[in-house]
C-alpha cells in the first residue's frame, strides 16, 4: 500500500518534458565530450581548461585553492590532484597564503598564461562550430533565458549545503 501512494505522489514527467530531458541529458554529455576531444591536442582536459580559464580571469592570476575549487566543483582533494598533475605540466604553481599560513593559492605561470592564448582561440571555435553556430540567436537567448532560474537554483542549492 505504501509503493501505491508514493507512486501516486510521484510527479512523473510528461512525454515532452522526458523528451526535453533525455535531450539536454545528451547535448550535456556529447557537447563536454567533444569539447574534450578538441583539447586533447593541446595536452588538456575541460578540467584543465576551466582551471586555467578562471585563473586567468582572477586578479594577479591566483586564486585560493579554496575558492578554485568551488568555482570548478570539485572537491578540495580532487582539485589538489588536479593542480599537481597542472604544476608537473609548468602550467600552474601553488604559493602559500601569507595571511593564512594554512592556506594556498593555485596561481598561473607565464607557461599556463601562454598555453591559454594559444589554446582559447581553439576552444571557442570548438563552442562555436558544435553549440553556438548551431542555433539561431533568438534560440540562443530563450535557451539562456530558460535556463538561467534553473543555474540560479542550482547555485543557491550549492550554496546550502
Amino acid at each position: 500500500m505504501e509503493t501505491m501512494e508514493t507512486e501516486t505522489a510521484t510527479r512523473w514527467l510528461t512525454d515532452a518534458e522526458q523528451c526535453a530531458w533525455r535531450t539536454h541529458l545528451d547535448v550535456s554529455r556529447l557537447l563536454m565530450h567533444q569539447l574534450e576531444k578538441d583539447l586533447q591536442p593541446f595536452g588538456l582536459t575541460n578540467n584543465d581548461y576551466e582551471i586555467l580559464v578562471n585563473l586567468s580571469e582572477s586578479e594577479d592570476h591566483r586564486m585560493r585553492m579554496s575558492d578554485l575549487a568551488t568555482a570548478t566543483l570539485q572537491s578540495k582533494s580532487r582539485l589538489s590532484h588536479q593542480i599537481t598533475r597542472m604544476e608537473t605540466a609548468g602550467l600552474v604553481t601553488r604559493v602559500n597564503c601569507e595571511s593564512d599560513r594554512r592556506g594556498l593559492y593555485a596561481v598561473l605561470t607565464d607557461e599556463g598564461m601562454e598555453t591559454m592564448r594559444k589554446v582559447a582561440p581553439h576552444h571557442v571555435a570548438s563552442v562555436r562550430r558544435h553549440f553556438i553556430d548551431l542555433l539561431p540567436p533568438e534560440a540562443l537567448a530563450a535557451l539562456h533565458t530558460s535556463l538561467r532560474p534553473v543555474a540560479e537554483h542550482l547555485r543557491d542549492q550549492r550554496g546550502r549545503g
